[in-house]
Parts: structure tokens; sequence; C-alpha cells
């Protein structure tokens, strides 16, 4: 797996992910993660290729070894107001803040950055596709912010269990659109994803 790219290794580089961009209901998550380059984490992979128990084994490790790391998320009702892409956009960029070192750098998942200026300071940041994949602080944002959406997703069937949301984790899967159907939706659902409109 790559090191960071446009930083020297050994600066304060936050790898940057989300999960749940997709979905019918649910917040999308996002994570910040500044690794120690002196203390890499062996097994950092794209979260959708690991396993929900080795998943939860490297966010376990992640939060304990990482020099710093955050997870933030925009709710559904964000995501109807601004569109999806604005609102993983607000959820990185809140991410980023809630680090509690500054980074000296921030590498994003995808092909897009989030507003990288704070308090007058403006971050270096490199947007790589694939990132998840490549680059070790950004696998391990991609895993915290999964298995963090998991959990709530885990936390809203308790409340909602006639959509089985842990089941699914939001996603339209079939399941999910009949009960949607049966149902109607619930302050959870995206309104402005079209299978929701069509079932209100």
């Amino acid at each position: 797996m790559q090191q960071a790219r446009l930083f020297e290794l050994g600066e304060l580089v936050a790898g940057v992910d989300e999960a749940g961009r997709g979905p019918l209901a649910g917040p999308v998550v996002a994570s910040a993660v500044i690794l120690r380059p002196d203390d890499l984490i062996p097994g950092l992979a794209d979260s959708k290729k690991l396993s929900a128990a080795r998943r939860n084994a490297l966010a376990r490790e992640i939060r304990e070894r990482s020099l710093s790391w955050s997870v933030a998320w925009a709710d559904p009702g964000e995501i109807d107001e601004l569109n999806i892409l604005a609102a993983t956009m607000l959820a990185m960029r809140r991410a980023i803040g809630f680090l509690s070192v500054t980074p000296t750098g921030v590498q994003v998942d995808g092909n897009r950055l989030p507003d990288l200026e704070f308090d007058g300071l403006q971050l270096q940041g490199e947007a790589i596709v694939g990132g998840d994949g490549k680059i070790p602080a950004i696998s391990a944002a991609s895993i915290i912010a999964k298995t963090t959406r998991d959990g709530i997703m885990e936390f809203l069937d308790r409340v909602h269990p006639e959509y089985e949301f842990a089941r699914h984790k939001g996603y339209g899967t079939k399941i999910h659109c009949d009960l949607l159907r049966s149902h109607g939706p619930c302050e959870q659902h995206r309104y402005s994803f079209a299978p929701v409109r069509a079932a209100s």
C-alpha cells in the first residue's frame, strides 16, 4: 500500500473517507484519521473488502493507536436540503474540524475535496480516486466511517424495527423498498431520493 504522496512521510496527514452516500435512509458519515508514521497498523484496506468482524477489530485498533481520529455526519434532513454530494462534503469538513491535532494536509478518497479553510488556515489537500485501497490513513478513515454508520443503523433498527435497518443498513434492497412501501417513510429516510418520494 502506498504512503502519502503530496506530503512527506512523517508529516501529519489526515486521511478522509465517507460511508453511506447511496442508502435511502440514515446519515452520510465521514471520518478523518491521522496515523502515527512510526506505528502503521497492519491489515488496513478498503472497508468494503473486509468482513464485519475484521472491520470492527481494526476500528478498535485505529481508535487506540492513531495519533488522532474523528467522525462526523450529515443527517437525512441536511441531505435533503443540500443534496447528497454537498452533504458528504459537509460531513468530511466536520470530521476534519473535529480532529484533536491540526493536520498538515488532507488526503480524501474520491475526486473532490471539501472546503479546507479552517479559521483562516488553508490546508493542503489531495483527492485520490480509489484512495481507500491505496493510502493507509484513508483506509483507516473508511473503516471508522463504515463501522460508525453501521452502528447508527443498528441503533435506528431498535427505534424503527418495522424497517429492519440492521439488516440492510438503509440501502435500497428489495426488502427495504418493500417495507418502505408498506409503512411509508420515517424521519430517517431521505425524501429527496426517488424511491422514498414514491413511497411518501
